[in-house]
């Protein structure tokens, strides 16, 4: 009887501390869709209170190009009740860091002088052969 007791208090003391086997991701991609199941990927995937926010692109480095991106950037972070006062991580991969350098202007003026931690890579190619800019983000939301 003792070692039921036992055996059956361990069991109890296992399944309270064990992790749970799936984690709730949230999804959301363009057009109000969860995913892009034909390349594979999601724009956006929230874990907790992280949203962690894929690549968006453009095929030019210039003001006009550099604004449509963050545009779209700060389209997904509303998505979620966030803003860039929310971002904590960027990730900038373009073709042309010296274009980028130039116009970085563009790009701060979205932060309002709070920038996040950022790692700026010059790339070969993209995924879609004419881009020159992508840039992913990675929010923290108030829990």
């Amino acid at each position: 009887m003792r070692n039921i007791l036992m055996i059956s208090f361990f069991l109890a003391f296992c399944n309270v501390f064990s992790q749970e086997s799936k984690i709730h991701k949230e999804k959301w991609h363009w057009n109000n869709k969860s995913q892009d199941s034909t390349t594979g990927y999601a724009q956006a995937v929230k874990f907790d209170n992280v949203v962690y926010i894929s690549g968006v692109v453009t095929n030019n480095i210039t003001p006009e190009g550099i604004t449509s991106v963050y545009n779209n950037l700060k389209a997904v972070l509303a998505n979620y009740g966030a803003t860039f006062d929310n971002v904590v991580k960027e990730n900038l991969y373009t073709t042309d860091i010296e274009a980028m350098k130039k116009y970085n202007n563009v790009r701060k003026k979205f932060y309002n002088n709070d920038f996040p931690a950022a790692t700026w890579v010059q790339v070969q190619r993209l995924y879609m052969p004419d881009s020159k800019l992508e840039v992913e983000l990675v929010a923290h939301l108030p829990k």
